[in-house]
């Protein structure tokens, strides 16, 4: 049987509850984390998540706090920090966008600039700064930020999406610096998913794979796997982000036969 990459470890993941979230979650608690599984309103599909790893053996528990909110974080971290005393992995997965057509100038408000860059900026940042004294108290931590290939191609749900996690992979190089030795920081950066993320329609995703180079969408799965990797594998890495799209920021999609 092949060693668990993540024994002993107490990871907390944000946004669990669902789509990639939550297959990262199940995926550290099968490489041996005891995971903390953040949800913001889905306690349901949070607390399903936390069976299913409790099921296969794992160790898990649901917490809730909207991560845009400091105060909040700071109270979750210090469930994890009385629960576990220790945390050795932070996700920041938790994201929030709304499809606005990028040309439609008048349809951004301010309220949607203002969530965006709260949960996928700003709630980031909160998460890291309540997380890094227990990381530090742990013997230091990984980091593993969400980003998105639309901080590449500029096209994603928005344009406030995009500058948001373009931002992230900005933010991911200025941590890394700041909070090393002890605290690597590294991102992942997803393309189109199947996930009910934004509320896209069925159709963009029978678009995108139509047009994937490798014959496909990228799964929950292949990106809890580069997670994965991040966290207990790339040793030397740090201020790094990845793309996890199938080749399609870099390559294009399928050409027309």
């Amino acid at each position: 049987m092949a060693e668990m990459r993540l024994q002993g470890k107490v990871a907390l993941v944000t946004g669990a509850a669902t789509g990639m979230g939550a297959a990262i979650a199940k995926l550290f608690a099968a490489e041996g984390a005891r995971v903390a599984v953040n949800y913001r309103a889905s306690e349901v599909e949070a607390r399903e998540v936390v069976k299913q790893i409790s099921e296969q053996g794992g160790e898990a528990v649901a917490v809730q706090a909207d991560v845009a909110v400091e105060s909040e974080v700071a109270r979750m971290v210090a469930s994890i920090d009385e629960r576990w005393g220790r945390l050795d992995i932070l996700v920041n997965n938790a994201g929030w966008s709304q499809v606005v057509s990028h040309g439609d100038l008048d349809a951004l408000t301010d309220e949607i600039w203002d969530r965006t860059l709260s949960v996928n900026l700003k709630a980031p940042f909160y998460c890291v700064r309540q997380a890094v004294g227990l990381m530090r108290r742990s013997g230091g931590g990984v980091v593993v930020n969400n980003s998105s290939a639309s901080a590449w191609h500029a096209a994603g749900s928005s344009i406030a999406y995009s500058a948001a996690k373009a931002g992230v992979v900005n933010m991911t190089k200025s941590l890394a610096r700041a909070l090393a030795p002890e605290i690597r920081v590294n991102a992942f950066a997803p393309g189109l998913v199947e996930t009910r993320f934004a509320g896209w329609p069925q159709s963009a995703f029978e678009r995108g794979r139509e047009t994937a180079l490798l014959g496909d969408l990228v799964s929950v799965e292949e990106v809890a796997q580069t997670a994965l990797f991040l966290a207990a594998e790339a040793s030397g890495m740090t201020g790094e982000t990845l793309l996890v799209d199938g080749g399609k920021t870099n390559l294009g999609t399928k050409p027309k036969v």
